[in-house]
């Protein structure tokens, strides 16, 4: 089993994020590799997707739009899971869903979509991503939920490894009545 993990990442946080949900599908013996969305140019070999983008002004940054469209008809053949990076402070805000990941959803009949709050590192902001940020008065600090995340990928793992288990199984039984797998 081969997963792909994407995520579009303006300043290392989502991307991180994407590291984490490889690393434990790789602790449950899935082969999971992180690619950056811009380098992917077909599924062929990929049995699976995990795609995420950081949000920014309640969008999906625009690598990780354009992978889903570009390959919507080949992710719509795989399971496929989408994750959101983006609200930050305690409780997260804002709490609402991307404006495009619905649409997107819908598109590759993904299995589902997880919002995790994200951070903020004044220091790596844009002069313009500073403004809104003082604008919208938004706490600086990472808000990550690790333990989340890594439950969130450890469900993903466990339903592929479970989809995977009734093909072993039926080989087995095939191999046991003199037949092939």
């Amino acid at each position: 089993m081969r997963v792909l993990v994407s995520a579009a990442s303006r300043h290392g946080s989502t991307a991180e994020m994407a590291a984490e949900v490889a690393t434990v599908l790789g602790e449950a013996g899935i082969d999971a590799v992180v690619l950056a969305p811009d380098d992917i140019h077909s599924l062929d070999g990929w049995d699976a997707a995990v795609i995420g983008s950081a949000i920014y002004v309640g969008h999906w940054l625009a690598p990780a739009r354009d992978l889903v469209e570009r390959l919507a008809a080949e992710l719509a053949e795989r399971p496929v899971w989408l994750f959101s990076s983006g609200p930050i402070g305690d409780p997260p805000s804002p709490a609402e869903e991307p404006e495009d990941v619905a649409e997107l959803a819908e598109l590759i009949c993904a299995r589902g979509h997880q919002i995790f709050a994200g951070r903020i590192d004044r220091k790596q902001l844009g002069l313009g991503e500073k403004v809104i940020m003082t604008a919208l008065r938004a706490p600086e600090g990472d808000f990550r939920p690790w333990t989340v995340i890594r439950a969130w990928a450890e469900r993903i793992a466990r339903d592929l490894v479970n989809e995977r288990a009734p093909e072993a199984g039926a080989g087995a039984v095939d191999e046991a009545q003199g037949g092939t797998a």
